[in-house]
């Protein structure tokens, strides 16, 4: 590439870059003309909050020397006074460092920068905040809501007149706030609290109970053997208990029903006695007419129920027994007793009744 070339292309790049940047500072000078004009109405119109506003805002965007001028006679005529004297300095400070030829297009804003300052540096009021001894480390100041580093602390720095917000907050812990009323050329210190961080309260463990001496009597009982705990089954119904009862209740309720059918049957045969043989004037003694035949096959099968209900209900009530008279009972002193025993049957059982027996040792 040659040297002509190459300072060809720096100045294509250098081009292009101005041509991509000029559209924006253009709109940006726009919309800065139209901000100034009307923060510079609202100003003349003592609206000066609203037209300060536009004024910074138009300085932002398009910063000239004109603009500076005019917003800090309006921070001056709103009263934010130390604002008002850092603005005219800076744009005396500009001035100075402008050529003659653009130092004279001012006209009169110098002086009257330099007047209007020294007029105002006086009256600034001035604001000092100090931590706490002890304060922990890390803990943030902040001022109207902007956080002022550890060199500005202590040193009296100037600040507007009116109201302002302080605040600390340790690292953890709540945020502290103040108000703080500072007039034209007062200066003011102020220590400023700092709430740390609560430490999580451990909970205290209760003090142990009081030792007691041993005595003879406890002495003797710890050393003595403790007796195995041994399940009473007398006293709660379960297990082979629960099964006696069981039985118990099946055998009563067998001996119930054999009781009510056997009765049901004694009264059908009563009517086969009216309905069959001589009753009936019949030549055979087992001849029935319809009502004895069919009294007669109900009663049959009430006997064989009724039978069927004792022989339940017997044997029930002699399980229950043997279970019962068997059962384990805890080892006492004395011992070589013959163990009991009972065993249950039905001897006898027809239609008119039945006939129990039972034997064993007690």
């Amino acid at each position: 590439m040659t040297p002509w070339f190459r300072r060809s292309a720096h100045l294509l790049v250098a081009l292009a870059s101005l041509s991509l940047a000029a559209p924006a500072a253009a709109q940006d000078a726009a919309a800065a003309e139209e901000l100034f004009n009307r923060g510079l109405a609202d100003m003349q119109a003592g609206r000066y909050e609203s037209g300060c506003k536009m004024l910074a805002e138009s300085e932002q965007l398009d910063p000239q020397p004109g603009t500076l001028f005019t917003l800090a006679m309006c921070e001056s005529q709103w009263g934010r006074i130390a604002t008002a004297v850092t603005q005219l300095g800076n744009y005396l400070a500009w001035v100075d460092r402008m050529s003659p030829a653009l130092r004279a297009r001012q006209g009169d804003r110098p002086k009257a920068a330099r007047e209007e300052r020294d007029r105002l540096a006086p009256r600034v009021p001035r604001l000092s905040l100090s931590l706490q001894d002890g304060a922990p480390p890390g803990t943030v100041v902040k001022r109207d809501g902007s956080a002022m580093g550890p060199a500005a602390l202590g040193v009296a720095l100037p600040v507007n007149p009116g109201v302002h917000l302080v605040s600390t907050q340790a690292p953890g812990g709540p945020l502290w706030e103040q108000t703080v009323a500072i007039a034209e050329g007062e200066t003011k210190a102020l220590t400023l609290e700092v709430k740390e961080a609560m430490a999580p309260s451990i909970p205290t463990p209760p003090a142990p109970a009081p030792a007691q001496p041993p005595t003879a009597e406890a002495g003797s009982q710890r050393d003595a053997p403790r007796p195995l705990a041994v399940p009473d089954e007398a006293a709660a119904p379960g297990g082979r208990r629960a099964l006696v009862y069981v039985a118990g209740g099946v055998g009563a309720a067998g001996l119930v029903a054999g009781g009510i059918l056997g009765a049901l049957a004694l009264d059908k045969k009563s009517v086969v006695d009216e309905h069959c043989g001589s009753r009936i004037q019949a030549s055979d003694d087992k001849a029935c007419d319809a009502t004895g035949n069919k009294a007669a096959q109900s009663g049959g099968t009430m006997a064989l129920m009724s039978t069927l209900g004792f022989g339940v209900g017997l044997a029930g009530l002699g399980a229950a027994a043997v279970l019962y008279w068997t059962e384990p009972k805890p080892a006492g002193p004395a011992t070589g007793a013959a163990p009991r025993w009972l065993r249950a049957s039905v001897l006898q059982a027809g239609p008119t009744g039945a006939v129990l027996g039972a034997q064993g040792t007690f």
